[in-house]
């Protein structure tokens, strides 16, 4: 039994040369491709009208994936988050000390390259105290001086870091008058460089320290609260806080034994201290 051989539409034969082609939408080519392609269906017009016309088909079946891969999967995804998140945590104590980030090199040891540090410290100050420019007209600075009680609560939270501290009374007299910027604050202790480029290590306990606070603004006059603290880059032969009016306060080694992170957030309350 002869089968009669239908006329197949060949969408990868290639079109000849100079000849062009009319695309209409009277027969369009996706219908008549697909019923010439069901060669298996006795209705291939009535098969493409109830299956294919004005339908979603699907042209790859995607291999669903097991319940035991996507467990997996998701385990993995955990565990690349969780290493992540410990790589942007910061490093503890220990962590640090053995990776040395705490140690300096000899030729690092030098007071004059902590001394921008410290004036960077001084206009920190300057904001947070929100201290005022020096008057030119006025040769007094008792009118000037502003009330001390304010400025506890903001000094028993700010960092010292960069600041010009000095032993003044300790159990040891060894650190009586040892002076230097602070360049690391611990819980029990501060290391500090001092004028002779020496690092020193000072324990808090048992000591009293003399904080020296610039009387007047260091901040250029142009700054403004919304504009970030900039300190003057103009001057000829670095200046500390001791080379220009300051207000100094004592700090209590013993009432001060925590890290810079925790006193920021802790709640000091104000009670006399008796220093034997």
């Amino acid at each position: 039994m002869a089968v009669k051989q239908r006329d197949m539409v060949d969408p990868y034969k290639q079109t000849v040369v100079g000849k062009r082609q009319k695309l209409t939408t009277e027969e369009p080519f996706a219908p008549k491709y697909i019923q010439q392609a069901l060669t298996l269906s006795s209705d291939p017009a009535g098969t493409y009208a109830s299956r294919v016309k004005d339908r979603h088909v699907l042209l790859e079946n995607p291999v669903r994936e097991s319940r035991a891969k996507k467990e997996r999967t998701a385990k993995q995804a955990r565990k690349q988050a969780e290493k992540k998140s410990k790589k942007l945590k910061a490093l503890g104590r220990n962590a640090a000390e053995a990776k040395g980030l705490w140690k300096l090199e000899k030729d690092a040891t030098r007071f004059i390259l902590f001394v921008s540090l410290h004036q960077l410290w001084m206009g920190y100050m300057s904001e947070l105290l929100g201290l005022t420019t020096p008057d030119p007209s006025s040769s007094s600075h008792a009118d000037k001086m502003p009330s001390s009680s304010s400025m506890h609560a903001k000094l028993v939270k700010a960092d010292l870091h960069g600041s010009l501290l000095t032993v003044r009374q300790s159990r040891n007299p060894c650190l009586v008058g040892l002076s230097g910027i602070v360049i690391h604050e611990t819980e029990n202790a501060f290391k500090v460089i001092t004028r002779k480029d020496q690092l020193k290590l000072i324990p808090k306990q048992n000591s009293i320290f003399a904080l020296a606070i610039p009387l007047y603004s260091t901040l250029p006059p142009s700054t403004s609260e919304w504009a970030p603290a900039q300190m003057l880059q103009t001057t000829s032969e670095p200046f500390t806080v001791l080379d220009k009016p300051y207000i100094e306060f004592d700090l209590y080694g013993n009432q001060f034994c925590f890290r810079s992170a925790d006193r920021s957030s802790r709640k000091f309350k104000a009670k006399e201290t008796i220093e034997l």
